[in-house]
């Protein structure tokens, strides 16, 4: 499937529609990211409108979630939980599918906003939801949440999480700012 038109995209955000016909740099982000999630979202058109970067943030995406040593459970709570930090509902919903994909339960997902008193959640998930919470503070994490969390992953996964909190925190951000529209839910 070749992607040229923009099929007359509705505004998703702030910024206007993209052009139709679809530049081809767009079309051709388009067409990858097809072939790689089977949609394009409403995220994707936004950052269209800068294709250089939308490449570079895609990239970024797949490696965290697909590329990295730690466990994709623990990368999509991270991600997961910095986006309720930044307040993006965008995020959330779009991740939420992807963190009980990977047999995070829907009793501990609720629970993800009070996760302090619950008795839901194991040592390892402790750490890093303490962990994101502090990164979600101007990134000022103390020695004792850094120390608790170097007790459960090597050096390349803390990197690799604090890159996903680090990302998806920022792009929440962007979300947040440019109000870009939840996808409707498929019935």
């Amino acid at each position: 499937m070749t992607v040229t038109k923009s099929s007359r995209q509705p505004r998703v955000s702030r910024l206007p529609p993209l052009p139709d016909p679809l530049p081809a740099d767009v079309a051709a982000l388009f067409e990858e990211r097809l072939k790689k999630m089977g949609r394009i979202l409403n995220l994707h058109h936004v950052l269209a409108h800068a294709p250089k970067l939308s490449k570079a943030s895609a990239q970024m995406a797949f490696a965290l979630r697909y590329e990295t040593s730690t466990p994709r459970l623990y990368i999509e709570l991270a991600i997961v939980r910095a986006g309720m930090n930044a307040n993006c509902k965008y995020e959330v919903q779009q991740h939420k599918p992807m963190l009980l994909g990977e047999g995070f339960s829907l009793k501990k997902y609720n629970a993800l906003a009070k996760w302090r008193p619950s008795k839901l959640f194991d040592d390892k998930e402790r750490a890093i939801l303490a962990y994101v919470d502090q990164m979600s503070n101007k990134g000022n994490v103390s020695d004792r949440i850094f120390k608790d969390l170097a007790r459960y992953f090597d050096a390349q996964q803390i990197m690799e999480l604090t890159s996903a909190v680090a990302t998806y925190y920022g792009i929440s951000l962007l979300m947040n700012a440019l109000k870009i529209k939840l996808e409707k839910k498929k019935k």
